[in-house]
């Protein structure tokens, strides 16, 4: 419970599942596990109730881009929460392989990596570099669901 003890000593918590707005369905798995690997769907930042956290827009305009870091570190979170429920214990993902971030940008707007970045720093400091480390891309996008600034999805090898 290496993972866990250290969201703790962050003072980081987990949020519950994703609670989508009234009338909006779902109809797939937000983690997959086949073999020994982990396909995380695409995720947002959430708020501690589960549903999707402030602020919504774009990054570039109505986000700015320490606002866009902080989504992706949230939706770093809403990820390890569902990997919690799925697998039961963070310490089973024994290597981060793929993550593919997206950003609600605005027309312009060049710095997706710096807002990716933060998903990718918390992920290291959990995780060390040798588990944490993984290939990453972070691009533009013109829309995202709901008005996010943020989208994330990933791939992890476990045990």
């Amino acid at each position: 419970m290496k993972v866990e003890a250290k969201l703790e000593e962050l003072g980081l918590v987990l949020p519950p599942a994703t609670q989508p707005p009234p009338g909006v369905r779902l109809p797939f798995a937000f983690a997959r596990v086949s073999g020994r690997r982990v396909y995380i769907s695409g995720h947002g930042p959430q708020a501690q109730d589960g549903t999707f956290a402030l602020p919504l827009g774009k990054v570039g305009a109505e986000v700015s881009v320490e606002e866009g870091y902080n989504a992706a570190k949230l939706t770093a979170l809403s990820i390890l929460g569902t990997l919690k429920r799925e697998l039961g214990d963070l310490d089973r993902v024994t290597g981060w392989l793929r993550v593919f971030g997206m950003v609600n940008s605005a027309p312009g707007f060049v710095e997706q990596p710096s807002v990716i970045n933060g998903f990718s720093d918390l992920i290291l400091e959990l995780y060390g570099p040798d588990v944490g480390q993984h290939t990453r891309s972070a691009v533009g996008l013109a829309e995202l669901p709901f008005g996010i600034p943020v989208e994330i999805e990933a791939e992890a090898a476990i045990d």
